[in-house]
């Protein structure tokens, strides 16, 4: 067993980072290397590490074991319940550097730049004239043309045409309502219903 001195002897010829044991260097020269040793036997995704393969294994075998304390929703990993509590916390930590709005994701934060400031629209529909600044947006607009409604309910029969939608939906089933007053205690399901009943507390404010 190797005690832990501070001293790292295997250093990384790509890099110069150095490790304490060779297997942690191992590691990380897949990172150089790009080999992704463990594959998953239901999905053909690969991995570099062990355990990032058994997080990825609970998306086949519907394990959540991380729940949130604020409204009860599981996920699969860490991460996610992480990203998920930034919802109920109000924290923004992406922050445009040209108008200082700020963005619960990066890849909000890259939609932002590319559809306020750029302006760019390279994604056109195959149906009609309309532009897209993001292929994701242009995917869910032409649903629109062809009726396609992938996402269904798992505890009824409606289905729908964007995943958002269908997770608002599923709300009506498991009563989740993770948007809290911040000046009472009610709690909303959808945010949009947060922001109207927030209406009545600033119109009460202004005639006190």
């Amino acid at each position: 067993m190797r005690i832990h001195t501070g001293e790292k002897p295997f250093s990384c010829d790509q890099c110069e980072k150095s490790f304490t044991t060779k297997q942690s260097l191992e590691i990380h020269m897949r990172i150089h290397t790009g080999e992704k040793p463990f594959t998953c036997d239901q999905c053909g995704k690969s991995f570099k590490q062990k355990s990032n393969l058994k997080e990825h294994m609970k998306i086949h075998t519907g394990e959540k074991p991380y729940a949130c304390d604020q409204c009860g929703k599981s996920f699969t990993t860490k991460q996610r319940l992480e990203h998920h509590m930034k919802i109920h916390t109000g924290e923004k930590p992406f922050t445009c550097d040209q108008c200082g709005k700020t963005f619960l994701g990066s890849l909000n934060l890259k939609a932002h730049l590319t559809r306020i400031h750029t302006g760019e629209k390279p994604y056109k529909c195959l149906h009609c004239d309309k532009r897209f600044s993001q292929s994701s947006t242009l995917k869910v607009h032409e649903k629109i043309h062809t009726g396609e409604k992938t996402y269904k309910c798992s505890r009824c029969d409606k289905r729908f045409s964007h995943s958002t939608n269908l997770k608002v939906h599923e709300r009506i089933h498991t009563g989740e309502k993770p948007y809290k007053c911040s000046h009472c205690d009610k709690r909303f399901s959808q945010s949009s219903n947060l922001k109207t009943h927030e209406r009545i507390h600033r119109r009460e404010a202004a005639h006190v």
